[in-house]
């Protein structure tokens, strides 16, 4: 997290140092070569707190959208067990839903996508890690089958890398054990019962 921060501090900062310097360096200009009058446009003079603040507007946009692609809506569930497989189903649609899965070493894992969204980028799911590439059909639950031998974080995305998930995979010590899936309405679901996407 700290990472994060320093990151952005870093953006604007030099993003502050440039304008500023933009600015001083065009003010020491001579009139003449700095606004010559055979060109069609006229250089307006803006004072300095307007430019810093501009600077300051365009890098507040810059970190919101990083942010908002790569920081946010991170949404963490543990996988039921069935059968001995771990298992969960994530929605496709805009992205991954849960877009981070954790599991336990050691023991399959099935990891059922149901595809909403048309767009060609979300027909295929790709988990480099475990060298799976699977067409997602529309409407449809697809499963996606490995088992993580290791702890780690694990990426997957889609077909263009643009949207993206991680299974987090946990040592079995590290794990406590998933809580029942509940329906909707506050219920909770059978383990025989098949998820629904609604």
């Amino acid at each position: 997290m700290f990472a994060k921060y320093r990151v952005l501090t870093l953006f604007l900062c030099l993003g502050l140092a440039l304008g500023v310097t933009t600015g001083a360096a065009v003010a020491q200009l001579p009139e003449e070569a700095a606004s010559p009058q055979t060109e069609p446009f006229r250089r307006i003079d803006q004072p300095l707190w307007t430019r810093i603040a501009v600077t300051v507007g365009g890098l507040s946009f810059i970190a919101a959208e990083l942010w908002w692609f790569q920081f946010s809506k991170t949404q963490a569930r543990q996988a039921g067990v069935k059968q001995g497989i771990q298992e969960i189903a994530i929605a496709v649609d805009g992205g991954y839903s849960p877009n981070r899965v954790v599991v336990r070493a050691g023991q399959p894992v099935r990891l059922n996508f149901f595809r909403k969204d048309p767009s060609s980028c979300l027909e295929q799911v790709v988990l480099p890690d475990f060298h799976r590439a699977v067409d997602l059909e529309l409407d449809r639950i697809t499963p996606v089958e490995f088992t993580p031998e290791q702890a780690g974080e694990y990426p997957f995305h889609c077909g263009m890398n643009m949207f993206r998930g991680t299974v987090v995979v946990r040592d079995r010590a590290e794990i406590s054990p998933a809580p029942p899936p509940v329906h909707s309405n506050g219920q909770v679901r059978e383990a025989s019962e098949t998820p629904t996407f609604g």
